[in-house]
């Protein structure tokens, strides 16, 4: 049995490093084996597994130092068919790539928005003159470099030995534990793990609403590991909240939560039960 997983390409990103550890993963699980298919964005790896074309997607949705991925958890909203299979940890560590003989000869660097972000503080630092362009991935951006050489993109070491580019800079995230948690995202249901995610909206904007809501883990003495908001884009001040919590949803006390926030949600939408895979990339990878 061969599965088609898509992910945020072209080859070299993080996201495929991650994909990668995951079919490793699932071959000694299952003995499995898997087909990488890259797709130019994350709405449009998602939408893949939603139309049949692809088995799963591996996408980003949270980054310690830059928050969530909103377009994934928006996504998901959407695409209510798809599950989360498994979570993914991945370090990360950002190089500068270039084919300029210095830093100073740099006036434009390219990456995707998430990247650049995991940067701010050594590109002020050290490119505080240049242009900042964002690309819909990290490898998409090295696209620039052969034809410009004062141009330099944020990737990973990885892609510098994949497309044989130079290395002006290693480890320039702002912060050194960076790491990225990915899902793994399919049309079938998972519901044994250790962790829940789910997103629900509220009736009404009245006062105690979201704590109403949120109390009903509490109360069960269960951890939210994460709660961010996101717009309903129908109004201005009306939002959708999306939370993970620790533990399985067949325990009688997540059961019981989830039914009593149906009770005190408007709509709730349950993304699937699933277990963490730590992914510990060697320097070679990273």
């Amino acid at each position: 049995m061969t599965i088609s997983i898509a992910y945020l390409g072209p080859t070299g990103t993080n996201t495929e490093t991650a994909a990668l550890a995951y079919t490793n993963w699932l071959a000694n699980e299952t003995g499995a084996e898997s087909i990488l298919c890259p797709y130019p964005n994350i709405n449009q790896t998602l939408h893949s597994v939603a139309r049949g074309e692809t088995q799963l997607a591996v996408v980003p949705v949270e980054n310690s130092i830059q928050g969530s991925v909103a377009i994934t958890l928006d996504s998901l909203w959407e695409l209510e068919q798809l599950q989360i299979q498994q979570g993914l940890t991945l370090p990360i560590s950002n190089v500068l790539l270039s084919r300029a003989t210095s830093i100073e000869a740099i006036h434009t660097v390219y990456s995707h928005p998430q990247a650049l972000a995991q940067c701010q503080k050594w590109l002020e630092r050290f490119l505080p003159s240049a242009q900042l362009i964002p690309t819909n991935s990290t490898t998409e951006a090295l696209q620039y470099l052969p034809r410009d050489l004062s141009a330099g993109a944020i990737a990973s070491q990885r892609a510098s030995k994949i497309y044989d580019l130079p290395i002006l800079a290693a480890s320039i995230n702002d912060y050194p534990d960076n790491c990225t948690r990915f899902w793994v995202l399919g049309l079938k249901p998972a519901l044994n793990g250790s962790h829940v995610s789910l997103a629900f909206s509220i009736p009404a904007n009245v006062p105690g609403a979201l704590v109403k809501a949120l109390q009903v883990f509490a109360d069960r003495g269960i951890n939210l590991s994460r709660i961010e908001s996101r717009p309903t884009k129908r109004s201005l001040g009306e939002y959708l909240f999306f939370i993970d919590l620790e533990g399985n949803i067949n325990e009688e006390s997540t059961k019981g939560a989830i039914e009593e926030l149906s009770n005190c949600a408007e709509v709730i939408k349950i993304f699937g039960n699933y277990s963490v895979l730590k992914i510990e990339s060697s320097p070679s990878d990273r």
